[in-house]
């Protein structure tokens, strides 16, 4: 399904980014890429990391395909940061949690199109021809479960967009129970400079302990269980 409402983009995008981890999936892709659309360049990224570095060293894409479940990110954390660091590439996601809110959760998180990783090769042509021509696409059959409703100002994926890429790593590492000066250690700054990060993140999430940052970010978390995506330690606020 495509929403009218195109912008002024009318050609293909000469070239692609494919963010996913598993490499039969990736060159699956990007064989069909090649096969739908006239790209003249279309690498591959396995995670978050990689695709970040990518667009910084060789920005210029016009599209990026991207799947949720990464090695080095959770649910729509990855997105988030993806749409930070490229504001003008189509995003196309294609993951096989494709249920209305997700699908939902990611065109409001900066997703331009949603479709199911099972979907046939013309299904991906009409995706990848919505998005590089600035429509939306969703799978036939979608309906909004918010009614069409923006995202909740408060909410903990607003919140979350609101953090710079440095902002969202450290926060990320904050959830895997690091401590500031292994943080600082892990990315190469000074701990002085975490602090500053954590404090700033504290202030855009509306919180006031590592913990609370914690329990946001995990809102944001739609691939597995809430029982699972609760399981992991919380961090102590010292």
């Amino acid at each position: 399904m495509t929403n009218t409402a195109p912008k002024d983009s009318s050609k293909t995008p000469a070239r692609a980014l494919v963010i996913d981890d598993h490499p039969l999936f990736c060159d699956a892709l990007t064989l069909t890429l090649q096969s739908i659309a006239d790209f003249q360049d279309i690498r591959a990224a396995g995670t978050l990391g990689e695709a970040l570095t990518e667009l910084a060293q060789d920005g210029g894409f016009g599209l990026i395909v991207l799947d949720l479940n990464l090695p080095d990110v959770n649910g729509l954390d990855g997105l988030l940061r993806l749409r930070n660091a490229a504001p003008k590439t189509a995003i196309l996601v294609a993951s096989s949690m494709a249920d209305n809110t997700m699908i939902a959760h990611a065109l409001k998180s900066g997703a331009d199109g949603f479709v199911p990783k099972h979907s046939q090769r013309a299904v991906f042509r009409r995706a990848v021809e919505a998005v590089t021509t600035g429509r939306t696409f969703v799978p036939d059959g979608y309906i909004d479960p918010t009614g069409g409703q923006p995202l909740d100002a408060g909410g903990a994926l607003a919140r979350l967009a609101t953090l710079t890429n440095q902002q969202a790593r450290i926060l990320q590492l904050i959830c895997e129970g690091k401590l500031n000066k292994q943080i600082a250690y892990h990315l190469s700054i000074a701990e002085t400079t975490v602090k500053a990060h954590v404090t700033a993140i504290m202030r855009k999430l509306g919180v006031h302990s590592r913990t609370q940052a914690v329990l946001v970010a995990q809102e944001a978390r739609f691939d597995s269980p809430a029982e699972d995506r609760f399981s992991r330690n919380l961090p102590s606020d010292t």
